[in-house]
């Protein structure tokens, strides 16, 4: 296993449960890590517009996470905080929330065949299910979605590392991979510095870092990074019961403040502006955050693929190889832990997965 962040551990944690002996090699604290900004959601609902198959995805991730989170906690013995309560997409205004209705209609049509998860709640709907929420007057509603939560994100990364080594799994810190060669028996060898590893199979899940070693077996994905820059203020009482899209309340009584989106390369800088703009949406949610003092921003960088998709793939030219990425680590680790990990092992990715294969995009630029 090249990666041993969030897709890499998730997967690899999943494999040794299922008996297989796994080697995870990861690189230095000074990656490109997407952990160390994640806001921590659980969250399916509007992921996938335009993409059904990644819709279902979601939907199917979000559903097999309380069993998933059960287990973890069980067998590493953490706490990740995990709660599965709902989530909302707060809208501040009449017309963006009929914008929002809107949305949310063409994106349950995408799938008729399940049963819808999310409802629009009006201003006095949000009121009386959340009494204890203080919203500013531009607040006219939300979408509401049943099968969203969140969780403490470093807690879930130490927590799949954990129960991965307990299960029997090798970890090897500070040992980016340099390079990966094909063997002329079968098989790849992949050095780390003066350090090698044989291996049957190898499966990259090195976010930003697969794209330069991808392409030594056959696997060129095409990544972008984009930076999202976050805010996090010192603990306060109860003020946001359930998750938003951009906003959160942690266990530990601290808001997230989020998230922002943008294309600067591989800066990662925070700015003023970033921040002015993620405060004053969330002043016009919960107008109490004023009273808060912000005890940090940071920044960090995602992995995205041109469509904003997963990628998943085996190689052709260099069989036993794979690759998997994602900028949606948290939702997904349930999948990664279970049907990924047992398709992965048994060589036969399902066909489901086929619309994220990594050649769409060099079809894209063919057409």
């Amino acid at each position: 296993m090249v990666g041993a962040g969030m897709v890499g551990a998730a997967v690899a944690y999943g494999l040794a449960g299922m008996g297989q002996r796994v080697l995870m090699l990861d690189g230095p604290d000074t990656d490109h890590r997407a952990a160390k900004a994640n806001f921590g959601l659980v969250w399916a609902h509007g992921k996938g517009m335009g993409h059904p198959g990644y819709q279902r995805l979601s939907i199917q991730a979000a559903q097999a996470w309380p069993a998933f989170a059960a287990e973890l906690e069980a067998e590493s013995g953490l706490d990740i905080a995990y709660e599965q309560r709902g989530g909302l997409n707060f809208c501040t205004s009449d017309a963006d929330l009929s914008a929002r209705a809107a949305t949310m209609d063409r994106w349950h049509a995408q799938t008729p065949e399940l049963a819808p998860s999310t409802r629009m709640l009006d201003r006095g709907e949000l009121l009386r299910r959340f009494p204890t929420m203080r919203l500013g007057p531009a607040v006219t509603g939300a979408s509401f979605g049943e099968l969203d939560g969140h969780v403490n994100p470093m807690r879930l990364l130490a927590a799949l590392q954990t129960a991965f080594l307990r299960r029997g799994g090798e970890l090897r810190n500070n040992h980016a991979a340099d390079t990966i060669r094909a063997l002329p028996g079968g098989g790849f060898e992949v050095t780390s510095g003066t350090s090698t590893a044989r291996a049957a199979r190898v499966l990259i899940a090195a976010g930003l870092g697969s794209v330069a070693l991808g392409p030594m077996v056959g696997l060129d994905v095409p990544l972008r990074p984009q930076r999202g820059q976050l805010l996090v203020t010192e603990r306060l009482a109860p003020l946001l019961p359930i998750p938003a899209s951009g906003l959160r309340q942690t266990a530990e009584g601290t808001v997230m403040i989020g998230v922002t989106q943008e294309e600067v390369g591989y800066d990662l800088a925070t700015t003023a502006e970033g921040a002015v703009r993620m405060v004053r949406k969330a002043l016009r949610i919960l107008p109490d955050l004023a009273r808060a003092k912000l005890v940090r921003q940071w920044a960090c960088l995602r992995v995205m693929t041109p469509d904003g998709h997963p990628a998943y793939a085996s190689s052709v030219t260099h069989p036993g190889a794979d690759i998997a990425l994602c900028h949606s680590g948290v939702t997904l680790a349930s999948f990664h832990a279970g049907p990924y990990a047992k398709a992965f092992m048994e060589r036969a990715l399902p066909a489901s997965l086929g619309i994220f294969h990594h050649e769409r995009f060099h079809v894209q630029k063919a057409a």
